[in-house]
């Protein structure tokens, strides 16, 4: 498995950017024999917030199971910024995640550019940046996968100054989101991108979603599962134990990637899976 760190210019950030590649290009079987060359199916995975593009690398064993599933991981960061658009200040991450990211990784590396082969995903602030980037550029992603994702949309409408933690205040929502009475409606609100999408009779991605049955924002992840299955889109929600934190993440990543249409778990040798001589027995 080849883990690869990328420094690239951004023209949606207008400034140089680095991300994390995992490519399962280097991959060799049991037989000595090495993978054939292909074009990889893809899956654009995003962190929370506080976070960068190492969390996923750090935090899972995702490396390894995309080296099974034979399957190229693309780790951008996004700041605390929502994945969402600035025009104002040259700091487009919607656009940047939604658009650019793909084309600029499928220019560089042997990535698939069929739509279902296209994947993206993230947890808590990557879960609300994959779900509406996922109805945003529905035509780039056959499958979006969002865990415990910040759908803050109660929280933002009672919020106030006094929270110690800074992305709980309503100064923080209204320089992330704009203005709070204009929200809903928005290209910032996930429920209005996937009626949008509906309406339009467009090609919806199929999604899923997961939370802890601990976590804070467990009630808003049920309510928008079920406004999207009630709008007919197809969306699998599944609860487990645990809270918002990486041992949840870790668990359900692999869920995530047994629930994406990939290829059969093929084992590839590696320092953590090196085939052994069996024992001649009398």
């Amino acid at each position: 498995m080849a883990l690869l760190r990328v420094d690239f210019f951004s023209t949606a950030l207008m400034r140089t950017v680095t991300i994390n590649a995992v490519i399962p290009a280097d991959k060799v079987l049991p037989d000595g024999n090495p993978v054939g060359y292909k074009k990889y199916k893809t899956l654009y995975l995003l962190h929370g917030i506080l976070g960068n593009y190492t969390d996923w690398v750090c935090g899972t064993r995702i490396e390894r199971w995309a080296q099974e599933q034979n399957l190229a991981v693309i780790m951008p960061s996004g700041e605390n910024r929502f994945y969402l658009d600035y025009p104002e200040t040259g700091e487009n991450y919607g656009e940047f995640v939604g658009k650019e990211l793909v084309e600029f990784t499928r220019k560089i590396f042997p990535l698939s550019e069929k739509r279902e082969d296209t994947f993206i995903a993230g947890l808590s602030m990557g879960g609300y940046g994959a779900l509406r980037n996922g109805l945003k550029y529905a035509d780039t992603f056959g499958c979006v996968a969002a865990l415990s994702s910040g759908l803050l949309y109660d929280q933002i409408q009672n919020s106030d100054d006094e929270n110690p933690t800074f992305f709980r205040r309503r100064s923080f929502y209204k320089a992330i989101f704009g203005d709070l009475s204009k929200l809903e409606g928005s290209d910032k609100d996930v429920y209005a991108l996937a009626k949008k999408l509906v309406e339009e009779g467009r090609q919806t991605p199929q999604i899923y979603m997961c939370c802890g049955d601990k976590d804070s924002l467990k009630t808003a992840n049920v309510k928008f599962a079920d406004y999207l299955k009630d709008l007919g889109i197809n969306c699998v929600y599944e609860e487990g134990p645990g809270d918002h934190e990486w041992d949840f993440w870790d668990r359900y990543i692999l869920k995530i990637l047994k629930w994406l249409p990939l290829e059969e778990e093929e084992k590839g040798i590696s320092s953590g899976n090196v085939p052994l001589e069996k024992e001649e027995r009398n």
